[in-house]
């Protein structure tokens, strides 16, 4: 008796599942479709605000750059005053005096 149900109202039901399994997945499919065109509107609006920026964005990378050549100018000036001040004064020598203190110094 059991066994004749089985086989009788088993694929029945299995395939009512089966239906609302598929329609189910639909409404999902449907909803994740309409989420994915909200996200793009949002993304496409956020890189329209973005371009909009990008010329102030440029211009203070532009700022920037001036100002951080100015102060290595500045800087470089100052610090060569300095080494200028408090710097030894050397004397040259030419490469064949350097030469004959090498071979002196060999010997």
């Amino acid at each position: 008796m059991f066994v004749e149900f089985l086989q009788v109202y088993l694929p029945i039901i299995i395939n009512i599942l089966l239906v609302v399994f598929l329609i189910i997945a639909i409404i999902i499919g449907l909803k994740l479709s309409d989420l994915i065109d909200k996200v793009n509107h949002v993304a496409d609006s956020v890189n329209e605000k973005l371009d909009s920026l990008n010329g102030v964005f440029k211009a203070i990378d532009f700022a920037s750059d001036k100002i951080n050549n100015i102060t290595n100018k500045v800087v470089d000036t100052i610090v060569s005053g300095i080494s200028k001040l408090f710097g030894r004064k050397t004397k040259k020598i030419s490469l064949d005096e350097e030469d004959e203190d090498l071979w002196k110094r060999r010997v």
